[in-house]
Order: C-alpha cells, then structure tokens, then sequence
C-alpha cells in the first residue's frame, strides 16, 4: 500500500469511528433521562457512566432498581452482563499490545463497538485506530449526554407523565435486539426470557433477571461448543 493510499484508509477509519461514536454517544441522553426515574441522583446517575460504561449493563442496572430490585442485584446483574467484555480485551489485546497503566486506560474503553470497530481492521494500526477512535469518542459523548438527560430527568420529576417509567424496557431491548442474529442467540434469549417471567411471581425484584441471564449464558457456552 503507497503512503497516500495508507492515509485515505486512515482518514476512513476515522470517519467511520466518529460517525459511530457519536451515534452511539448520544444515545447517553436516553440513559440519563433513566436514572432519575429509576431513584438515582445526577450525580448518581453520571458515576455510572463515568466509571461503569457499559451501555447495556448501565440500563439493566436502573431496570433492576427501578422495578423494586436492590441496587446489589442491580449490581450483579450489571456485572453479569458486562462480563462479555473480557472476551472482547481478549480479542483486541494482540492488536493494542499495551501494559502497565496504558492497560487498565484502554480496558476502560473495551465495549462492543470499539472492539467491532477494531477486530474488523485488516492492520494493526488501523484496528488501534478504530478501536480508540471509536472508544475515546463514546465515552466522552456517552458521558456528556448522560448529564444532560439526568439533569433533565431531574427535573421532569414524574417520569410517568412522559412515559419514561416504561423506557428502561424499551432501551433495553434496543440494545438487545440487533444482538439476537442468529438461531443460537435467538434460542438462548428465549429460554432466558421464559425463566425470569416463571421467576417473577415467586421471587425478590432482579433476581430474575440474574437467574435469566445466568440461564443464558449457560446455555449459550454449552449450545456453542456443541455446534463447534
């Protein structure tokens, strides 16, 4: 490849990752709007952002706590689902190739779409690009928004009069949804779908959701390796 035909890819790489990231980025807003309706201050609401960011793990955290959970079971069912994460630093960590304080910086930065926008990279210097491009850029736009909305969510004060007592479900799935690609994820979304409805009448606010999605992730290591 000449250097000028290295530099367009490198420009591409680029705008594709800002294109992304702040597409993803302002969808912070929606989260933050979230938080107070689930009971969560501002601040509250911008130190998940800030030290959790995961998207996913986010909303099923003031979904657990807005139904009645414990903010524990909000936690664990945080933490279940964030896991996928450590797949993810797997996959990239030949491309990064960092250490020591650099390491514990960029895995803050490891979510799905930095990593989808790295591992599709045919070099390494345009998977680095793509990956904290893309990072960088979400995070600080994912953070910004999440004021905006928290602060706004604030003061709405009745997330019921706008519907947002039912939002939490619908960000959730949105965030699901493009997930569910292929016979196996579609399978296990069900099974685990179908648990924590069977679980709901007979145990405490997020425990079905935790026992759901361990269900899930049984069951799609298990499915996995067979069709393997």
């Amino acid at each position: 490849m000449s250097e000028a035909d290295d530099r367009t890819a490198r420009r591409a790489v680029i705008r594709d990752s800002l294109g992304v990231g702040v597409g993803v980025g302002l969808y912070g807003v929606t989260f933050g709007a979230l938080g107070p309706a689930a009971g969560l201050s501002v601040w509250q609401t911008c130190a998940l952002s800030l030290l959790a960011f995961t998207g996913a793990s986010q909303f099923a955290f003031v979904g657990v706590v807005a139904s009645g959970g414990s903010p524990l079971a909000g936690a664990l069912t945080s933490v279940l689902l964030g896991g996928r994460n450590v797949f993810y630093g797997i996959s990239m960590a030949p491309h990064l190739q960092v250490s020591g304080w650099r390491r514990w910086a960029t895995a803050h930065l490891v979510i799905d779409e930095s990593t989808a926008m790295g591992v599709s990279r045919p070099t390494t210097e345009q998977a680095r690009l793509g990956f904290y491009w893309t990072g960088i850029t979400i995070f600080v736009f994912w953070n910004l928004t999440t004021a905006i909305g928290a602060i706004a969510g604030e003061a709405i004060g009745d997330p019921e009069a706008i519907g947002l007592d039912g939002a939490v479900a619908a960000a959730f799935l949105g965030l699901l949804w493009p997930r569910l690609d292929s016979a196996l994820t579609r399978g296990v979304a069900v099974v685990g779908v179908v648990l924590a409805l069977l679980l709901v009448p007979v145990t405490a606010p997020g425990v079905p959701i935790i026992l759901g999605g361990l269900s899930a992730v049984v069951l799609g290591l298990v499915w996995g390796s067979r069709r393997g």
